[in-house]
């Protein structure tokens, strides 16, 4: 029973090292003072994505092409780049907070279109075959929570030791790149 959380809190926790979805908290936390609204959106988009797989198991991504959701995922990456390097531009010294309308649709949106289809989403369809699946969404919600509360930490950290324009014009930068990846891996494979 108690394998049925540590094997996906484990397996979860070390896919989502470095993905594409800690970089991308990691940007929006460095960009915002509503930490905790960060993470609720993103915690939130988190349950909805993962326990769908957890609750169709590992038949989740025959309801929508995996392909339509990286694409999904890629433009969804290039706009909040867009916005972000946009922000960037209009920023002035007294205003240095990231000026999407609210932090938590931001995470939300962000983490809910990019994880569709992703391999942690995978792997809990994948492991609710094969244990207890409301013991499975626990491991992996724990897994992705400690991730999230790490990364946006060090988003605040960074935010600090780092000019906000700067960081602006990284993160937009990135968030492009990142959504070109992952819309020309489609047409690549």
């Amino acid at each position: 029973m108690i394998t049925d959380i540590i094997i996906p809190l484990i397996a979860v926790g070390l896919a989502e090292l470095g993905d594409k979805t800690q970089l991308s908290i990691l940007l929006l936390s460095s960009k915002t003072q509503k930490h905790l609204h960060l993470l609720l959106g993103v915690m939130l988009a988190f349950l909805i994505v993962d326990g769908t797989a957890v609750l169709i198991g590992s038949y989740a991504m025959n309801i929508i092409p995996i392909d339509y959701l990286k694409i999904a995922s890629g433009i969804a990456f290039v706009t909040f780049g867009i916005l972000t390097l946009r922000t960037s531009k209009a920023e002035t010294e007294s205003e240095n907070k990231l000026r999407f309308k609210n932090t938590f649709i931001s995470g939300f949106i962000l983490i809910f279109i990019s994880e569709w289809g992703d391999k942690t989403q995978i792997t809990s369809g994948i492991f609710a075959t094969q244990y207890n699946s409301i013991l499975v969404l626990a491991g992996v919600m724990t897994a992705l929570t400690l991730l999230s509360v790490l990364t946006i930490y060090l988003g605040k950290l960074i935010s600090k030791k780092i000019n906000k324009n700067t960081i602006s014009k990284i993160a937009g930068t990135l968030f492009i790149a990142l959504g070109i990846i992952m819309t020309a891996s489609v047409f690549l494979s």
